[in-house]
């Protein structure tokens, strides 16, 4: 594992978003040396985290990842996070960065603001499996 725990990167993600949750689970299956933790925007961490960022903690169009004490915002933390992770995904993290910035972010608040209607909304927060609960804080 790399580093201490509290020196991992933190992502920050909509824990009642079906979508949102799709992609934690992606990410925790593909994250074999476990390098990422999660905190859910409805936790006081998340919610502090998102405020540190300058976002609004009630905004649920926000996904940040924080990593050495630098806040990526959005598509940019998009593709660090799949950069991070073994192959193949390293190689969609660096083509997402191909496309300006503009147009990558415009399509995420697109989907980020519809995204309840599109995917769903859970009624409560993401449940990690008791082998990945240290990896979420609160």
């Amino acid at each position: 594992m790399q580093g201490e725990a509290h020196d991992r990167p933190i992502i920050v993600f909509d824990g009642v978003c079906v979508l949102c949750s799709h992609w934690v689970g992606f990410l925790i299956k593909r994250d074999s040396g476990r390098l990422f933790r999660f905190a859910t925007m409805q936790t006081p961490a998340g919610r502090d985290l998102l405020s540190q960022a300058g976002l609004d903690p009630d905004d649920p169009s926000s996904f940040i990842l924080v990593q050495d004490s630098k806040i990526q915002r959005q598509t940019d933390a998009i593709a660090a996070v799949l950069r991070a992770l073994p192959d193949p995904w390293p190689a969609a993290g660096s083509l997402m960065l191909l496309a300006p910035r503009v147009m990558r972010d415009w399509l995420y608040f697109r989907v980020a603001r519809n995204r309840y209607h599109l995917f769903g909304k859970r009624d409560a927060c993401y449940l990690p499996t008791p082998t990945d609960q240290e990896r979420f804080i609160q």
